[in-house]
């Protein structure tokens, strides 16, 4: 085949795409453990083994780099979480499944980290192109997980009252509990914590499930934690007020020859 100018060209943009998707992947691998912010075209010059010029002839700026890491990992996400569930029937089925697979991310990401969760605590307060771009992505997959919810309350699966960005809010809340607890206080028994807390949301919402009497439920469990925690002598510097339990311990006092106060 002749060597015309046109085929090296097509050759030339091949090897630059090939060589930017190299250098997104490193990228993304340093983001996942030192955060958007822990990005630079030197240290990811020196990760790939290129010169800077080499890696901002591709980016840019840190800025672009950085916006291109998010969307980099918004495909990925897609690809992991969205996509797979969207081969799941409508309804119930598909926001299980969203869930599960959201789950398994995160699973994958504890000794990394998920650049949607470091990348809101880094930039929550600095207004810019790399916020604005986070806070799309974010938004885009609260919604499909929105759609989730609203498709199973059409299909009948949850109640017709629910509101779905309440139980948006809830799963979401989960997945926060989720990746604090495992990832930062390395509870082994953090996934079940929030599989059994989905399910729990999922049983609230049930058609069956009046939103009073979901409400109430909620009101009770909030109570007797509150009554729980006012009763216990270590919540506030509480003291018992009964006489009994204060005699019991003096007499036992008393037989151990512990002095009485």
């Amino acid at each position: 085949m002749e060597d015309t100018a046109p085929h090296r060209r097509t050759r030339a943009h091949a090897k630059g795409q090939q060589t930017r998707a190299a250098i997104l992947d490193a990228a993304l691998g340093l983001a996942s453990h030192m955060g958007l912010e822990g990005l630079s075209i030197g240290t990811l010059a020196e990760v790939t083994g290129m010169s800077k010029s080499g890696v901002f002839a591709h980016f840019g700026s840190r800025e672009e780099l950085q916006m291109a890491v998010i969307r980099q990992y918004h495909l990925k996400f897609e690809e992991e979480v969205f996509f797979p569930a969207l081969r799941q029937p409508r309804g119930l089925p598909r926001l299980r499944c969203l869930f599960d697979r959201w789950i398994d991310r995160v699973t994958l990401e504890i000794d990394s980290g998920c650049i949607y969760i470091s990348g809101a605590v880094e930039f929550d307060d600095r207004p810019g192109p790399v916020r604005d771009a986070l806070e799309s992505m974010v938004k885009t997959w609260q919604a499909a997980l929105a759609r989730a919810v609203a498709s199973a309350i059409e299909q009948g699966h949850l109640r017709a009252d629910l509101d779905p960005l309440q139980m948006l809010f809830e799963i979401h809340g989960l997945i926060l509990a989720l990746h604090h607890d495992a990832r930062f206080l390395r509870n082994p028994g953090a996934v079940g914590r929030a599989r059994a807390g989905f399910e729990r949301v999922l049983s609230d919402a049930a058609p069956g499930m009046s939103h009073a009497r979901a409400n109430a439920t909620a009101k009770t469990a909030v109570t007797s934690t509150s009554t729980t925690a006012a009763a216990s002598p270590r919540s506030a510097g509480a003291v018992p007020s009964s006489p009994a339990p204060a005699r019991s311990a003096r007499k036992a006092a008393a037989r151990r020859g512990l002095p009485l106060r």
